[in-house]
Parts: structure tokens; C-alpha cells; sequence
């Protein structure tokens, strides 16, 4: 039986007969390498959720890597060829016509269009600012915090998500210790709950 969700009003099922549900992640989210490596493995089998993402998310995602964070272009490409390789099915395109019906901030219109287009229920991003409650509900859309997501998933299958975060910790030669440290300047309740120190 999967536990009853606590995190604040969000609680997304995972364990639903017809598969993980699909979540689509925003640039702000995938462009922070240690949170999105937490949030990709979450989403790899055994799977806890469907991510989505769309042309324009990977192209500000891939722009900020190489001109804020100062990867090198060849490293910019190649993470962008590992996430077409390991999540073929995450790509979202054909939402164009949406854009100009959707209310919310212009520049992240497309977020919400993708979201409509591909019957995506929740955004995961940090600017929910930009993704207003009265511009969502009409299409039946959820914006979340990433710590409110990781939080929830945590609470719903708490022994698979802290597997899955101690390999990352491991496969970056790091404890868990030095990886929730890490988390915890994004989402700080998620790196609460999976702390090794936590009492």
C-alpha cells in the first residue's frame, strides 16, 4: 500500500495501473547537474515517472550549460545525446499552435503548451511565478517545486528513491552525506528527508 503524500497540497500517484505519470521538467530544473541527475534517475526503471521535455526547454537547458556554467560545447552535446538516448520518448514537439492560447508569462508559454499538447498534469520548475494557478487549472495542470516533487516521491516509495540517490552518490565518488549537502541549496526538504544524519 503506498503511503498517503504529506507534501503540502501536491501529491502525485505513482503507483497507478496504468504506468509512472508523465511530468514535464523545466529548463531551471534540468539545467542544475546534480538536481537533474537526481530527478533523471528517478526517472529510469524501475521508473517512479514519465519525464517530459520539449525542443525550446533542451535549447535554453543546453544555451545556459555552455554560456553560464561554462561547459565545453562537446560536453553540452554529448549530455544532450544521452538524454535522446536513454529518454527517446520524453521529447515533446507539435504544441506550436498552443502557444498563443495559453495565458501565462510569454517566455514560458511553451512550457505550459508542451505540457497541454502532450496531456502532461504536472510542470516541475522553480519559477512558479510564471505558471499562475488561474492560468493552469483550465487545462488541468500542476506547477511544483522541485522539492515538493522529490518530497512527494520520496514519501510514496521512500526505500527505491533513497536507492537510487545513494548510487548517484556513489557513481559521483561522493557519501550520501556530500550529496545531500549539495541538494540541499535547491531542495532542501528532499535532502532532509534522505540525509544520513537526519535524526
Amino acid at each position: 500500500m503506498t503511503p498517503a503524500c504529506t507534501s503540502a497540497s501536491f501529491c502525485l500517484t505513482i503507483n497507478d495501473m496504468t504506468g509512472p505519470p508523465p511530468v514535464f521538467l523545466d529548463a531551471c530544473v534540468l539545467v542544475n547537474f546534480s538536481l537533474c541527475d537526481t530527478l533523471l534517475r528517478l526517472a529510469e526503471p524501475p521508473r517512479l515517472y514519465e519525464p517530459r521535455w520539449s525542443r525550446e526547454v533542451m535549447a535554453e537547458t543546453t544555451r545556459a550549460l555552455e554560456a553560464k556554467l561554462n561547459w565545453p560545447r562537446g560536453l553540452v552535446a554529448h549530455f544532450e545525446a544521452e538524454l535522446r538516448a536513454h529518454f527517446a520518448d520524453a521529447w515533446v514537439d507539435g504544441h506550436d499552435h498552443l502557444i498563443d492560447s495559453v495565458g501565462n508569462e510569454p517566455k514560458d508559454r511553451h512550457v505550459l503548451a508542451a505540457a497541454v499538447h502532450s496531456s502532461t498534469p504536472v510542470i516541475v520548475t522553480f519559477d512558479l511565478r510564471h505558471f499562475r494557478e488561474e492560468h493552469l487549472l483550465p487545462w488541468g495542470i500542476t506547477a511544483v517545486h522541485p522539492d515538493r516533487f522529490l518530497v512527494s516521491l520520496h514519501t510514496q516509495e521512500p526505500e527505491l528513491v533513497r536507492e537510487k540517490v545513494q548510487q548517484q552518490a556513489e557513481d559521483r565518488n561522493r557519501s550520501l552525506a556530500q550529496l545531500t549537502e549539495i541538494l540541499r541549496t535547491t531542495v532542501p526538504e528532499f535532502a532532509r528527508v534522505i540525509s544520513p544524519l537526519r535524526t
